[in-house]
């Protein structure tokens, strides 16, 4: 049983990190940054402040994960602050553990926002007892080229501002994964988008229950046998894969290597993300069943294809909180809400 941090109102004041790479402080991406915030303070009205390290550039982050734990304790344990929002992922994030406080974190719990490598961030906090929520970052979604995209700002809204259950989780209309340069240039650029499909249903019947856990693929075999790698007993986990788009054959041995460490083991069910720009989707789709039936698990109910996330837009999945996915109906729904 995880804390539900309080949720966020107008006005309140937000912490911005660079807990993995620290490009956020770079000359050549400091707009992208601004940008960001910008949209954090007049979309959702947030006051939104940089930690002491935040904004320092990638080749200091990179040098001392000591100082990045310290930003994360220090945001936490600050009354002021309401939220704590990742600015990137990265692949760097798992080196803050010899210097992560989980007692100061238990005591102040409060909002984390990120998904990709902020996986090592969500399993941290999950270990201190908080409830986290796998999510868009400041420099890739919030400040998207032209405007965030409705769907990931209703979500932001649906699941962090309001205490309500949250309820459906409906597909979006359209999804895009196109690679963009993040120069000034191309900042009034549309992305090319195409129809989502929908929710698929790999394997398996009826419906999953359990309180959500997960996070990347990749980034979740660097936390295996550490401290923060969790126990996945009834949960219903959930699954994406990032950028790098692993190869079969790499995706194959992750798989292994997460079956091996307990992933799967007495799991209520999988949702798997739909791959970095639909890259080796059938493929991995394919690896995916060959590999659960290999291991008697061939009636574990699987549903892909679903919005979270390395694509935009994306909704957001709260770590601990009840998610219940009906194969018949292909329908997605939190339960509950996901802040207090």
């Amino acid at each position: 049983m995880v804390m539900k941090p309080r949720h966020l109102e107008k006005g309140d004041t937000v912490a911005t990190v660079s807990l993995s790479w620290g490009g956020a402080g770079d000359s050549d991406l400091l707009w992208r940054y601004e940008t960001g915030k910008e949209r954090l303070q007049t979309v959702f009205g947030l006051k939104v402040v940089e930690m002491e390290h935040t904004l320092k550039g990638s080749a200091l982050i990179k040098q001392h994960p000591e100082l990045r734990a310290r930003d994360l304790h220090q945001a936490f344990g600050n009354p002021e602050i309401k939220a704590v929002f990742s600015c990137i992922g990265g692949d760097d994030s798992i080196r803050m553990l010899p210097y992560i406080d989980y007692e100061l974190l238990s005591r102040n719990p409060k909002i984390f926002l990120g998904y990709s490598d902020s996986t090592v961030t969500h399993l941290i906090l999950y270990k201190a007892g908080i409830s986290s929520y796998y999510g868009p970052s400041v420099l890739a979604e919030f400040a998207e080229n032209l405007a965030i995209y409705p769907y990931t700002e209703q979500w932001v809204l649906k699941t962090l501002f309001s205490n309500k259950e949250v309820g459906l989780v409906p597909m979006p209309s359209h999804w895009t994964g196109e690679r963009m340069p993040w120069t000034e240039a191309n900042r009034n650029k549309a992305k090319a988008i195409s129809l989502h499909e929908g929710a698929q249903v790999l394997q398996g019947e009826g419906i999953m229950e359990g309180s959500l856990l997960g996070g990347c693929l990749e980034v979740l075999d660097m936390c295996i046998g550490t401290e923060i790698w969790p126990d996945f007993a009834d949960c219903l986990l959930f699954l994406e894969t990032s950028e790098e788009t692993v190869s079969p054959q790499r995706f194959q041995y992750l798989l292994n290597r997460l079956m091996g460490a307990g992933f799967f083991d007495d799991s209520r069910g999988l949702l798997f993300a739909k791959p970095y720009q639909g890259i080796y989707q059938q493929e991995y789709h394919d690896i995916l069943k060959k590999t659960l039936a290999e291991h008697g698990l061939e009636n574990l109910p699987v549903a892909a294809n679903l919005p979270f996330g390395h694509n935009e837009p994306m909704c957001i999945l709260p770590y601990g909180a009840t998610g219940h996915f009906d194969c018949s109906t292909k329908q997605f729904t939190l339960l509950g809400s996901a802040v207090s």
